[in-house]
């Protein structure tokens, strides 16, 4: 089982497993069918005041985390449907739209569901 992080302007390849867009926004310029989504989970982004707060700004970072972290601490059902679709598609891709691929919400995601996966075995 794994749980990966895809830019959702990369394409669409069979490893990718179960493609999941975790943004609260479309992304521009991407069609349905090029973004070959199996689900679109918009409530597990960043809250809209969080992600306009934070801007992609990387000096943000540390402060986005902390905010982002606690916002997720209320979505258990949510995390919960994450890991319950990684064990039915064995791999599951969590995409975004973000340039930068280091500082946006998809990798805080990923470091929530490993501690919350590694703290249920």
């Amino acid at each position: 089982m794994a749980i990966q992080v895809k830019r959702i302007y990369e394409p669409a390849a069979a490893q990718d497993g179960f493609r999941i867009l975790v943004d609260r926004l479309w992304p521009r310029g991407i069609s349905k069918e090029k973004a070959q989504l199996g689900l679109w989970m918009r409530d597990i982004a960043p809250s809209n005041e969080l992600r306009k707060w934070f801007g992609h700004e990387a000096s943000k970072w540390p402060e986005f985390q902390e905010r982002y972290r606690a916002e997720l601490a209320t979505r258990s059902d949510l995390l919960d449907s994450l890991l319950g679709l990684e064990q039915e598609h064995q791999v599951i891709t969590l995409l975004f739209g973000a340039r930068d691929q280091e500082h946006n919400e998809a990798m805080v995601l990923l470091d929530v569901l490993n501690s919350r996966r590694r703290r249920r075995a």
